[in-house]
């Protein structure tokens, strides 16, 4: 049987049509957005793919926090894609108004967004930065924490288990979610070495320290003070008294050594804690940093101010600022008048 002209043309028609609205459909499934991250201010949702996850379980957690508008379109794409045979561990930036294409086309290369690391000098304690650092990556605290207890791993980087914190010099870091412990390590390292120049290795031989011991006394530095104006003083003082061998008798150490951080006011019960980190029973340095110190602090110890103060206590206007003595007569007098504020807003312990 043969198709007259105009059945023919009919025929073409309805499959331009049908193969037009097939494409707008097929077109809309791939590139219409479909991914919402439900954030006013559109910011990206922080998708971690845990390794060994699922399809589904990835699908889950957009569909927990309602991030896919379209779940069957979703299914569909990530099917014609293969993604459900090509999942991949890692984290995820998932922006808003992306389509399926471009969401599933990221999460099955493994286009990872890297994470930010920040640490600073609120750390005090090993084990606070073990919980920190290990809690942003997918290893885990557990997965740091062999690491940084082991005599041979932390040789490996020229520390000890009480000293290694100095490998972990505040700042920001991007990392990969994924990285593994040791590779965490590797970078820290090698941002330690950076920031250990030339010049500040001079520095610290000329004040014949270590470059932990500058890191350690830096942490008394910035434990004393936040102010970044009076750190080279502090640092000068501390110097001082290493120079005459007198003990450093820096309060710090002792609510260290005490390991309470909600003391205020330090107390003479406080001075007889047997630690080698309460610098008012031993001479010399502590075994290691009373926190992490920032590089402003280091840098202060580095280019400490030039004087011949050897005590200095907070003034009474408590403006995080000091007052500084020459002699014990003068800091006695002055620590007095300190004595009197924190009596006067009731600061007992």
């Amino acid at each position: 049987m043969t198709l007259s002209r105009n059945a023919k043309i009919g025929i073409y028609i309805a499959f331009t049509v049908l193969f037009v609205s097939f494409t707008f459909y097929a077109w809309q499934l791939v590139k219409t957005p479909n991914l919402n991250t439900r954030d006013p201010d559109d910011k990206p949702f922080s998708l971690y793919i845990p390794k060994g996850a699922t399809y589904e379980s990835v699908l889950d957690t957009l569909k927990k926090h309602k991030i896919v508008e379209n779940e069957t379109a979703f299914r569909f794409v990530a099917k014609l894609m293969k993604y459900p045979q090509r999942v991949k561990a890692g984290h995820y930036l998932i922006k808003a108004g992306m389509g399926n294409y471009d969401a599933i086309g990221k999460l099955r290369s493994g286009s990872q967004d890297p994470i930010q690391l920040t640490f600073n000098s609120s750390i005090r304690l090993k084990s606070e930065l073990i919980d920190k650092v290990g809690s942003k990556f997918a290893f885990g605290a557990e997965g740091l924490r062999p690491l940084l207890n082991s005599p041979d791993s932390c040789k490996q980087y020229g520390f000890d288990t009480t000293t290694v914190i100095c490998l972990f010099i505040p700042n920001t870091y991007e990392l990969f979610w994924t990285v593994k412990p040791t590779a965490l390590m590797e970078r820290m390292a090698a941002e330690y070495k950076k920031f250990w120049t030339p010049d500040r290795k001079a520095k610290a031989a000329a004040l014949g320290l270590s470059q932990t011991q500058v890191q350690t006394l830096a942490s008394i530095v910035r434990a004393e003070t936040i102010k970044a104006d009076e750190q080279p003083r502090v640092a000068g003082v501390y110097l001082n008294r290493l120079k005459r061998g007198q003990k450093l008798e820096a309060d710090p150490t002792v609510i260290f050594a005490n390991n309470d951080f909600t003391i205020r006011r330090v107390l003479n019960k406080h001075l007889t804690f047997d630690s080698p980190y309460n610098t008012y029973r031993y001479a010399g340095l502590p075994p290691g940093p009373i926190n992490l110190p920032p590089p402003g602090a280091i840098d202060a110890v580095l280019n400490p101010e030039q004087h011949d103060y050897l005590f200095f206590v907070a003034k009474a206007d408590f403006s995080g600022y000091h007052t500084f003595s020459r002699n014990m007569a003068e800091h006695l007098a002055n620590a007095r008048i300190y004595q009197q504020a924190l009596n006067q807003r009731k600061i007992m312990k």
